[in-house]
């Protein structure tokens, strides 16, 4: 017994020494290990740059005219018809009813051409850090393109404790696990899409994650009554703020996220013949969920998202007025809509895609305050692009393209019709004879050389 005491405490003494001391443990089991030299400390504290990026070219061609940005290459929804007589007048005239927004167009364009640097930087703070400065040449000038900033960003990974980010990334609703479209919109509206100013913090457990994130606005910004402007999110001085849980394997990645975002459209409003201070506010909140099955030759995506006010991320809703209080206050309600996405791919070189997506808007919750008269109401709706009676949107894009580590060749078709309607009292469409569809087809053809 005296032995089986004396064994014990000299076992705990030993682990105790070690556990207090793993440095010295860890010399004398490398004993014959050479001391870092000054030159090996210099490098690893340098910053390692690799370049990276594309020349891109893509031809479109649009069988109508189409709400879209960047010269066309960034495609969202036909525009609505725009007769250029009444019924009553072509009868009368003899002459014949056009749309005029039935105009075919094609372009030729590589101003998506990229160029980025992936930074690999040293120990900061016991985290690795890295970062990426990325641009692309779709900003534009007074007479020409210029540089376009994309991502700016620095990382620090503290691996099973997490990782922080700081800087200009994709939006947590848009996320860097895209749909594998050919087109510059990379299925936007149905997915949303934005880079932004942003901290987020991410920190996993064995398959589960947790991610959160403080956001502004700059590049893509929502819509209020001075136009589109990063203004609204500034006054309302609280930055847009996203949670999500994940769930991730080898081949599944899950998301259930909730983004939440203030804004304060109007900071002044005339009231007679003054001009008084308001404090008008806007929250909305908007779920999510995304889900992935990706292996080398097969891969399935879907996002569904219940959009409320989702301007800033490219999407077509927003909110409206619903009251005019006494002061000379607005009280406004978000527009609700669901949008959703799926994503089918095989192949490998040889590459098969389908890309189905679907938007319908349900209007707010409640009444939009009228303006006008009943006989010609007024309503005040700061949506995407301006659009106010759009019912729903679809689209069918298959795509075929060949694929090796520095060339890329695929042509696309994009099927995309949009419902438009009268505007119900809650801005939502009337279901009614006047409900009419209207479809672009767009084929785009890219050639792409990876560096």
């Amino acid at each position: 017994m005296r032995k089986t005491i004396l064994f014990i405490a000299t076992f705990l003494f030993t682990f105790s020494v070690m556990a207090q001391n793993p440095r010295e443990e860890w010399r004398q089991e490398n004993h014959k290990a050479k001391p870092e030299s000054p030159d090996q400390k210099k490098a690893d504290q340098k910053v390692r740059i690799t370049p990276y990026g594309f020349v891109r070219n893509y031809f479109t061609y649009d069988s109508r005219k189409t709400y879209t940005v960047l010269d066309g290459e960034y495609n969202m929804q036909p525009y609505d018809v725009n007769w250029n007589l009444t019924e009553t007048e072509a009868a009368a005239s003899g002459l014949e009813r056009t749309d005029l927004n039935a105009v075919p167009s094609a372009s030729l364009l590589a101003i998506t051409t990229r160029v980025g640097l992936n930074l690999d930087g040293p120990i900061i703070w016991g985290a690795k850090s890295t970062g990426k400065i990325e641009g692309d040449f779709a900003g534009f000038g007074t007479n020409n393109y210029v540089v376009r900033l994309r991502h700016a960003f620095v990382q620090l990974d503290w691996q099973s404790k997490g990782k922080l980010l700081v800087g200009q990334y994709w939006h947590p609703l848009s996320g860097d696990i895209m749909p594998e479209v050919l087109g510059m919109a990379a299925g936007a509206p149905f997915r949303a899409h934005s880079r932004t100013p942003q901290i987020s913090y991410q920190v996993s457990k064995g398959r589960i994650g947790i991610a959160a994130s403080l956001l502004s606005q700059l590049q893509y910004v929502s819509n209020g009554p001075s136009g589109a402007s990063y203004s609204y999110l500034y006054n309302a001085l609280v930055p847009e703020a996203f949670c999500g849980i994940n769930y991730k394997t080898e081949h599944v990645y899950a998301q259930l996220g909730v983004d939440a975002l203030t804004l304060r459209p109007r900071v002044q409003a005339v009231q007679g013949s003054y001009v008084v201070p308001v404090s008008d506010k806007i929250f909305s909140v908007t779920p999510t969920f995304y889900f992935q099955y990706v292996e080398p030759k097969f891969s399935l995506k879907f996002r569904t998202i219940y959009a409320q006010n989702t301007t800033h991320v490219n999407q077509l809703n927003g909110y409206a007025v619903i009251n005019e209080l006494a002061d000379g206050s607005w009280e406004y309600m978000p527009m609700r809509a669901s949008i959703n996405y799926l994503n089918l791919r095989y192949g490998g070189k040889v590459r098969l895609n389908l890309f189905l997506g679907y938007m319908k808007n349900f209007g707010v919750d409640g009444e939009l305050h009228n303006f006008g008269t009943t006989a010609s109401p007024s309503y005040h709706i700061y949506s995407k692009g301006g659009f106010t009676n759009i019912n729903s949107v679809y689209r069918i894009a298959p795509s075929l393209s060949y694929n090796i580590k520095a060339f890329n060749f695929g042509v696309e078709y994009e099927m995309t019709t949009a419902t438009y309607g009268d505007l119900a009292s809650n801005g939502s469409i009337l279901n009614n004879d006047n409900l009419r569809a209207v479809t672009n087809h767009r084929i785009c053809v890219l050639m792409k050389y990876n560096f």
